[in-house]
């Protein structure tokens, strides 16, 4: 029984196509993150992020990929490091985690 769960959440996270529909506002990603609107923007103004804008002057909606760099860049800056060091080792980081993923749902599929 414990395992079927566990396959179950592994299925979660490597149903692509339910993350990539995973999109929400500003106000909502503050809200879950604790970060606030400004914060988000200017990582945004940065670099760091990107955000799905339909047309202009929409209000801006990030992606599960989005909101989970948010989380991990506002991790690094809470340990000390600067925006711009947090910015580069998330970069790498979701290479890394992308590459993991990216092998292990290959592996399955071959499985199969």
């Amino acid at each position: 029984m414990e395992m079927d769960k566990d396959v179950q959440k592994l299925n979660a996270l490597l149903d692509f196509e339910l993350l990539n529909k995973l999109i929400v506002g500003i106000g909502e990603v503050s809200k879950i993150t604790g970060i606030p609107t400004r914060k988000i923007r200017y990582w945004e103004e940065k670099g760091a992020i990107q955000s799905e804008q339909d047309e202009e002057g929409s209000t801006r909606r990030y992606n599960y990929l989005n909101v989970k760099k948010i989380l991990l860049i506002q991790e690094m800056v809470d340990e000390g490091f600067t925006l711009d060091a947090a910015i580069i080792k998330v970069e790498k980081r979701m290479r890394t985690l992308n590459e993991a993923f990216q092998k292990l749902a290959n592996s399955i599929s071959d499985d199969n």
